[in-house]
């Protein structure tokens, strides 16, 4: 098999990528190491940005998300006493929109076959070769066959566990990481939310947040020792310990009912660099994690798939392999500003376990700053709403 652009994993940002391809008339395939049911049965973030939002718009791929998305104006912090609403619209002019991940992709997947989008699920052992040169391939096993894909580019959409970083020599890549203290459990449930926007909690007995998914499915989360066990955490307890951190407000309109899904997850800071190397390029997971605070990893993915389709588009329509060169800077900006958003929040709604009365003070301090300055909350909102691209 033969074409111009191997992708490397059927998430989001791999399906969003090959639509933008084919769009453009650039021929290319999907390989993903999971049954399409895997794929879907991933439950993830939920909050689009623009740029998220954008795509799949120029797609024209957007019906069920303007149908069904939740378009929020404004968030809120939560720092025990009040509620500091951070109004998105009125100091951005902009919003962001709530929409599970699942739902995002499920569009993507439904609308491949008749855009001439080829994907390949199930395909095991899959391995990059040569991709330091002009002629890279990809091989791969399915249905007891072996299988090899020759091509231009080879694009990494495949996560943080997926081959293609790996192929990235260890004197030419570079890692930056940040492993927080904690774990975040999350617990999804069909029940109304107990706020039409999302709260971010720091409470003396530590972090909350209140999501949703959709009005009947919400998704609440609250950080826990690294230590802890799932088993140690029903549901009542998390609901109870919900109710505390959200504050009085939020909890009157908390409605409980039996989880659907009961995670804990390490929250990390994580960024490889270069984003490109010879005719391999990285896009989302792959090449960054963000912690959840600040609703990034799915909208940096996007934003990715953008900087890497602009090249694409230069290299095989414009003749122009500048824009490959000019792939990782492009990205990595904006990654790096993404990395910092996410980081500081973290930093400011969390309590760490070596923090000490100062830390607190500071955090205090901030959480009065924001409430009283306009700057500030433009600064967050900006942030928030996702950076230009």
């Amino acid at each position: 098999m033969k074409t111009e652009v191997a992708i490397i994993g059927a998430g989001p940002a791999g399906l969003l990528l090959g639509h933008l391809l084919r769009a453009e008339g650039i021929a290319c395939v999907v390989l993903e190491r999971r049954t399409p049911d895997y794929v879907l049965g991933r439950i993830r973030a939920g909050v689009l940005e623009q740029v998220t939002v954008g795509l799949m718009e120029r797609l024209g791929l957007d019906a069920r998300l303007k149908a069904e998305g939740l378009p929020h104006d404004g968030f809120n912090l939560a720092d025990g006493e009040r509620l500091i609403r951070i109004d998105l619209a009125e100091l951005t002019g902009q919003q962001v929109v709530v929409y599970g991940q699942t739902e995002l992709t499920r569009d993507l997947m439904d609308a491949a076959p008749e855009r001439g989008l080829e994907v390949v699920y199930a395909a095991e052992d899959v391995a990059l070769h040569d991709v330091a040169g002009d002629a890279p391939y990809v091989t791969w096993r399915k249905d007891g066959a072996e299988h090899r894909l020759d091509a231009r580019f080879v694009i990494g959409c495949d996560g943080f566990h997926g081959p293609s970083r790996r192929m990235v020599p260890a004197g030419v890549g570079r890692e930056y990481e940040r492993v927080y203290p904690f774990g975040w459990l999350g617990i999804m449930a069909d029940v109304p939310p107990c706020n039409h926007e999302l709260i971010y909690a720091n409470h003396a007995r530590g972090f909350a947040l209140a999501s949703m998914r959709s009005q009947a499915r919400s998704r609440y989360y609250i950080d826990v020792p690294v230590t802890e066990r799932i088993e140690d955490w029903p549901d009542e307890r998390v609901w109870d310990e919900l109710a505390l951190r959200l504050g009085p407000e939020a909890a009157a309109h908390i409605t409980r009912g039996p989880s659907i899904e009961k995670p804990i997850a390490p929250p990390r800071s994580f960024v490889f660099e270069p984003m490109r190397h010879g005719s391999l390029l990285l896009c989302g997971d792959a090449a960054h994690i963000v912690p959840p605070t600040g609703a990034k990893g799915l909208n940096l993915a996007a934003s990715d798939v953008h900087y890497a389709a602009e090249a694409l588009v230069g290299f095989f329509k414009r003749n122009d392999p500048e824009a490959i060169a000019a792939y990782s800077a492009r990205a990595l900006s904006r990654v790096w500003k993404s990395e910092r958003f996410s980081w500081s929040l973290t930093r400011l709604m969390h309590r760490f376990p070596e923090d000490g009365p100062f830390e607190r003070a500071m955090q205090v301090a901030e959480l009065d700053y924001i409430a009283s300055s306009r700057a500030a909350q433009t600064a967050i909102a900006e942030n928030y709403v996702g950076l230009p691209v």
